[in-house]
């Protein structure tokens, strides 16, 4: 990747945050994708859990 710097200080931050809500998110979901599927047998679809993000983004401010 030539002609690319290093992110700045604040990009590196910024990155570091993205990362974490990501984190976040990936292990929230796979834990309502295992329980659903604990009790239904049946999976929960990409729209099932986008329908949850505001709900969770009311929970967690920093989201």
């Amino acid at each position: 990747m030539s002609g690319l710097g290093q992110p700045t200080t604040e990009q590196q931050q910024q990155l570091a945050r993205a990362m974490g809500w990501c984190r976040f998110w990936w292990n929230h979901a796979l834990n309502i994708c295992n329980q659903t599927y604990k009790e239904t047998g049946k999976g929960i679809s990409r729209r099932g859990l986008n329908a949850l993000l505001p709900r969770l983004k009311k929970e967690y401010d920093w989201l």
